[in-house]
């Protein structure tokens, strides 16, 4: 069972591992933004974060796939048969999942959190370390806002056939600007890129309304303008590290309950659900994987499959079918009215209900 259940474990893990490196990680990659090394670094500190997700789904698999084998194969009734009844061959499962939901505690509030934060501050680190890596050519960048860059060629801080479109608040260009060549500066302390643009071209169009061509734009050359400053703080905003809920360790998590408990105003009492919410769904997805270990067990004797993919989609259904509720449970945080932090027991409770169900129909047989 065990070796199953890491098996399983291992799998998922995997598959979550890989999509989130190819959503945040590929790309910058690709383009050279982030070294090999840093990479591999990052890619280690996301195992705390995947397996946090990948344990409830390994441990119900590898118990569907462990007694529907022995089950198709009738050692499970050669073994009832004996006299070993269905509650004494579940003693084991049952240690590994108590086993697993205080690893799933520990993941939720100790090594996820700060593995994830670690991760963020790591990234940004590297970002702000070469903040010109953002430059990519021949590729449309969108970063800055109300800006969109293109360079044609890049070597060092140097440019060549450069491009800037300056948008408007409803996403219209209103100046084109076209440079033979410029140069980039970082001013760390502003966070900002700082752009030197030579033997430049600048149209211009009507600011009220950019997109009537029945007026001819402005137009002018210039040796060379003003440096262009760009903004890099939702760039660095949206990769520096974020104190989310979710990333709080337990004992940080006490501390801000604790600065939030005297705020009687709205605002507070929302952010005392929020907080309520972060802190039961790290409670309910650590128990979730003594609730799957259990609902496991009747699943896999009464549908004695040997085949692995069977075992496997049945295994996803539930898990999906799981975090789907609790996703919507979660989308009630603004209703404290309606109990959300109660209403999180509700998928556990559902899965507890149906294995006693199950295991109350096999004990009859």
């Amino acid at each position: 069972m065990l070796g199953a259940c890491l098996a399983a474990v291992g799998l998922f893990g995997f598959v979550l591992l890989l999509g989130n490196a190819i959503r945040d990680l590929l790309g910058g990659v690709l383009a050279g933004q982030l070294p090999a090394l840093v990479f591999l670094k990052l890619l280690v500190l996301l195992v705390p974060y995947v397996a946090a997700y990948a344990l409830p789904m390994g441990i119900l698999t590898g118990v569907l796939l462990t007694l529907g084998r022995l089950s198709a194969d009738s050692e499970i009734t050669a073994m009832r048969a004996a006299g070993i009844s269905v509650w004494r061959l579940s003693r084991a499962i049952f240690a590994l999942g108590l086993l697993g939901s205080g690893l799933g505690l520990y993941l939720n509030f100790e090594a996820m959190p700060r593995a994830r934060t670690r991760y963020q501050h790591e990234l940004a680190e590297t970002v702000r370390a070469n903040p010109l890596r953002f430059i990519i050519p021949r590729t449309f960048i969108r970063d800055f806002p109300g800006f969109v860059v293109y360079v044609g060629e890049k070597e060092g801080a140097q440019l060549r056939d450069f491009w800037l479109w300056e948008l408007d608040a409803q996403q219209r260009v209103h100046r084109i600007v076209h440079a033979e060549n410029g140069q980039f500066d970082f001013d760390e302390e502003g966070n900002a890129l700082l752009l030197s643009l030579h033997h430049v071209q600048v149209e211009s169009r009507d600011r009220a309304n950019p997109e009537d061509f029945s007026k001819p734009p402005l137009v002018g050359t210039f040796e060379r303008t003003e440096q262009v400053r760009l903004p890099l703080d939702s760039i660095f905003a949206r990769r520096s590290v974020r104190q989310k809920l979710k990333w709080l360790s337990y004992s940080e998590l006490r501390r801000r309950a604790a600065e939030i408990s005297q705020n009687a105003t709205p605002e507070g009492l929302r952010q005392k659900m929020e907080l309520r919410l972060v802190i039961q769904e790290k409670q309910q997805n650590a128990l979730a994987i003594l609730s799957f270990a259990l609902i496991g067990i009747p699943l896999g004797i009464r549908i004695s499959r040997r085949e692995t993919s069977a075992n496997l989609g049945i295994a996803v259904a539930l898990s999906l079918g799981y975090y789907f509720l609790t996703v919507a449970i979660n989308w009630l945080d603004r209703s404290p009215e309606l109990r959300p932090d109660l209403l999180l027991w509700l998928p556990n409770l559902l899965c507890l209900g149906l294995a006693a169900l199950l295991f109350r129909r096999i004990g009859q047989n």
